[in-house]
This record gives structure tokens, sequence and C-alpha cells, in this order.
């Protein structure tokens, strides 16, 4: 009996296609899918460039509503899920239709830009400390000329809700209590951090 536990285990393991280790019980099959090919081609741009860490990335997942966490802290090495908190996107990035979002890389659209991110020096503007981004792809490569920025709003709640949260002006828009989290992580680190935002 225990050798056929035991065939059942590696069996279950070896037909298991993610290779992402989840504690949150409120992400999708299809959610865990996005974050695996997102993780595929962040792996695959740090090692392109030695300049990037490779230890941690950020993720943010726009198919998830803002009211949900869907900003993550991922472990690249350990392929799992470190922290997580949310996020809000640009308010030119609102349809009109409930769920659905468009995205945009032009400048004044107060839209959310989709694509990978280097999380650059921080600076004080207006809502304290923030990360300039500069983006990695063509779909968001105005960002530094956008002034699209890492930033702490305290209109942010720091939990999950079933409505929807403030929108930003474009910017990825975090909790105060979420950033002190995240602004430990990036201090920290001697090469720059990878963010991929996408859709």
């Amino acid at each position: 009996m225990k050798l056929f536990y035991l065939i059942l285990f590696v069996t279950a393991g070896f037909f298991n296609t993610s290779n992402t280790n989840f504690d949150d019980e409120t992400l999708t099959n299809v959610d865990v899918e996005r974050i695996n090919l997102h993780i595929s081609e962040v792996k695959e741009k740090i090692g392109a460039g030695s300049n990037y860490n490779a230890k941690i990335a950020f993720l943010v997942d726009m198919k998830i509503k803002s009211g949900k966490n869907r900003f993550f802290v991922y472990d690249l090495e350990n392929d799992k899920i470190l922290d997580q908190g949310l996020v809000a996107h640009g308010s030119g990035s609102e349809t009109g239709v409930g769920g659905e979002l468009k995205f945009s890389n032009v400048p004044e659209s107060k839209a959310t830009a989709l694509g990978r991110y280097s999380i650059e020096k921080c600076y004080k503007g207006m809502f304290g400390k923030a990360y300039k981004l500069a983006g990695l792809d063509e779909t968001n490569s105005n960002a530094l000329k956008r002034a699209i920025v890492l930033h702490q709003y305290s209109a942010v709640p720091e939990n999950e809700q079933d409505h929807y949260i403030s929108r930003s002006q474009g910017c990825p828009m975090i909790s105060e209590a979420f950033f002190k989290r995240i602004e430990k992580i990036i201090d920290n680190s001697k090469s720059k951090i990878i963010l991929d935002i996408y859709y």
C-alpha cells in the first residue's frame, strides 16, 4: 500500500504543470499559468543582462481586480510568492466596462503601460519616497518621459476588498504598509529589480 501512495505522489508531481509554489487559494489556475509564463520571460531577460537581480522580481497581474492582491513579490530561486498586495492602475486604463482595461504608452494618457520595467533610483516626490521606472519594452518605453514611478498612497488600502480601489495617473500605486515592505527589498538589492506588469 505504501508503494501505491509513493507511485501516486511521484506521478502527481510529474504531471503538475505549475512550477510555482502557491499558498494563496484565491489565485485561479489561469492566474498561476500567467504568472509562470511571465516568470519565464523575466528569467530570460535577467539571463540576457547581468545588471538585474536574479533572486527577486515583482509581478503585477492587471487581469485581477484592483480590490484583490495582484502585486506579487516573487522568489526566483525557489519559485514562490514571498509577499503580495493591492496596486492601483491608471485612470486612463478604464474602459467603462467593469473588469476590462486598456493600456497606453502615450504621454498624458494617464493609463497603465504593460511590459517589463527596471526599478531605478528613488527620489522624494509629492507622495514621499518613490522609485523611478525605466521601461524595457516597446509597450512602456516612455515610462521615464511620462514620470511613471512606483509610489505609495494613503488612499490605497492594505487589505483586499470586494470593490475597486482608487486609481493613479498611470503609476503602479500601492499602500503605505506594502510600500514599506517593498522598499526594504529594493534598497537592499545590489542590482536592479525587474517589475513586470501584464494583462
